[in-house]
């Protein structure tokens, strides 16, 4: 490791602890060469997939964009921004589970909406707004009709995975 005073790679590690996660090691070194205290994290590197947009453009993950999103579905409401970026983590999580190399820009679209139906229904209802882009008032007030249908007995279905089968309460509501 470079120190960044004086740029010797003549350093040692005179104290190393984990975050509460396990997933980031904090380094506190000490430079042999000027004697000068630096800290270093060292994570481990996920390499994300490549993001195919409607046009098949790619272009490279960025969570960036994704928390930009959520912050303004969640707008003027009661969500923290931890509680962002851990959706962003969860979101993050879910790509990487999947094992691709390349991924439709609607299957992470899909999965913010996931995530914000069940964190806040009014964020979930601006993002499908933008995101879902109706076309007219229509279209808008069923995703809210669906929406104010479930606050019966039965808990609403989030929007599902297009690569998830129809559950039994689902074909229920259809027949």
């Amino acid at each position: 490791m470079k120190c960044p005073f004086c740029s010797s790679l003549e350093n040692r590690v005179i104290d190393s602890r984990l975050s509460r996660e396990g997933d980031v090691t904090r380094r506190r070194r000490t430079c042999a060469k000027c004697e000068r205290r630096f800290t270093t994290y060292e994570r481990v590197e996920e390499i994300m997939p490549l993001v195919v947009k409607k046009d098949g453009r790619r272009e490279a993950y960025d969570r960036m964009k994704v928390i930009t999103g959520l912050k303004k579905a969640c707008e003027k409401r009661p969500v923290s921004i931890t509680t962002i970026e851990e959706v962003a983590d969860r979101i993050e999580q879910f790509l990487q589970n999947r094992g691709e190399k390349e991924i439709a820009g609607a299957v992470i679209g899909e999965e913010v909406m996931r995530q914000l139906y069940d964190l806040d229904k009014v964020a979930y209802v601006r993002f499908a707004s933008v995101y879902r882009s109706f076309q007219d008032l229509d279209a808008f007030m069923q995703e809210l009709k669906e929406l104010v249908d479930g606050r019966g007995n039965r808990r609403v279905q989030p929007p599902r995975r297009r690569s998830e089968p129809p559950t039994r309460e689902r074909s229920r509501a259809r027949d």
